[in-house]
């Protein structure tokens, strides 16, 4: 064969490759992920990791997105606001990803939101904060799917308001989580005529609660309100068993992983919260839009990961379909895939999410069921 019909053979191959197996060719979509793997708030961000690669492999495995491989890159934030700060500049300037899904914390979700919207990269937080999306003008790319904590609040206070209780105390962490969380404790409760007679707070780092507990017993509290995402949320009741002060336990819907209940022990029965319909998907009707999605997911990450599912994972799961959808209809241009998430809806593992240009988490205070532990498994609250 000459030298030019051989040339002409292998641009023509080429050229009849290329446009029959398209994904040969293409470049991949890279999505950034900034978890707490590893730190006090591992529990949040490993099965965070853990669902993002299972959901990533899958996808690849069936082709990847219109013909585009998937390519995750995982920043492991250890819980920490600089490494938080850090790895967003290196996923955004460097691995040039075109949207970014976490943090873990809402701490570190608050340190990351000036470099997001300065370098208009979407970011679809797993942390629960509510100022992470609020005010909406001042976080165009800022997006969250944990259900909001002012929605847990008003769960919370509903059943109080059932059962006739009014003196409530509060114990909070000073994270991120924790702060936001008092906040909205504090800022809701004379709509429901709640009065909080006790208010006291604890460090991330703190290992006894035994001194705030105390306080809150003499205040003649009805009913306690702890609002932590950190181990304090296993201490507290086990400090209030120690103290034999037996008054109901209320946590946020941070406690929403079985490790807590675990740590915990025997002290986590009785704990009311509300949390997300993933932890007791047995029970959802099976006429809810979240059952086969609840189920396929729990399922599919218990074989896979021989451990029991959580709501932390099942954030990042709804954080990387919203990503993958919009992908899917917009392609990786960061802008077209902000204007996607702001009108777009999923039935997701924390709710039937309905974004709009006012509304970047999509979701009510019906996405919580109220869940209570027994014989240290969550189950429906019935009464």
């Amino acid at each position: 064969m000459n030298r030019k019909l051989f040339c002409f053979t292998a641009v023509s191959f080429f050229m009849v490759m290329s446009a029959l197996t398209p994904h040969l060719f293409a470049e991949d979509y890279k999505v950034g992920c900034l978890f707490s793997i590893t730190g006090s708030a591992s529990w949040l961000g490993e099965p965070e990791r853990n669902t993002a690669e299972m959901i990533a492999e899958e996808i690849n495995k069936a082709g990847g997105i219109n013909g585009h491989k998937l390519k995750l890159y995982i920043e492991d934030t250890q819980g920490d606001n600089t490494r938080a700060v850090n790895a967003t500049k290196k996923l955004i300037k460097k691995d040039k990803v075109c949207a970014i899904i976490g943090p873990s914390r809402s701490g570190t979700s608050m340190a990351v939101i000036p470099i997001v919207q300065a370098e208009q990269i979407p970011l679809i937080s797993c942390a629960g904060a509510e100022v992470i999306v609020e005010p909406v003008q001042e976080r165009k790319w800022v997006f969250k799917t944990p259900q909001k904590d002012s929605d847990c609040v008003k769960r919370i206070y509903d059943h109080l308001t059932a059962k006739g209780i009014k003196d409530i105390g509060i114990i909070s962490g000073t994270t991120g989580f924790g702060t936001a969380g008092r906040d909205q404790l504090k800022a809701i409760a004379k709509e429901y005529g709640m009065n909080i007679v006790a208010d006291e707070t604890y460090s991330p780092a703190d290992t006894d609660m035994t001194a705030q507990l105390v306080k809150i017993r003499n205040s003649g509290a009805k009913a306690l309100v702890n609002w932590s995402i950190v181990p304090a949320q296993s201490i507290v009741p086990k400090n209030m068993k120690q103290l034999k002060f037996d008054i109901p336990l209320y946590q946020s819907h941070g406690f929403g992983n079985v490790k807590y209940v675990e740590a915990a022990g025997p002290a986590a029965d009785g704990i009311i919260f509300p949390g997300g319909r993933l932890l007791c998907v047995d029970s959802v009707s099976d006429d809810n839009p979240q059952k086969a999605v609840l189920k396929q997911y729990r399922d599919a990450y218990e074989a896979r990961f021989k451990d029991k599912v959580s709501t932390f994972g099942g954030h990042a799961y709804d954080s990387l379909w919203l990503v993958i959808n919009a992908l899917k209809a917009v392609g990786d241009d960061p802008a077209k895939i902000r204007d996607y998430l702001e009108t777009s809806t999923l039935v997701g593992t924390g709710g039937v999410f309905k974004f709009s240009p006012t509304d970047h988490n999509g979701l009510d205070k019906n996405a919580f069921e109220m869940i209570t532990i027994k014989n240290g498994e969550f189950v429906v609250l019935k009464d």
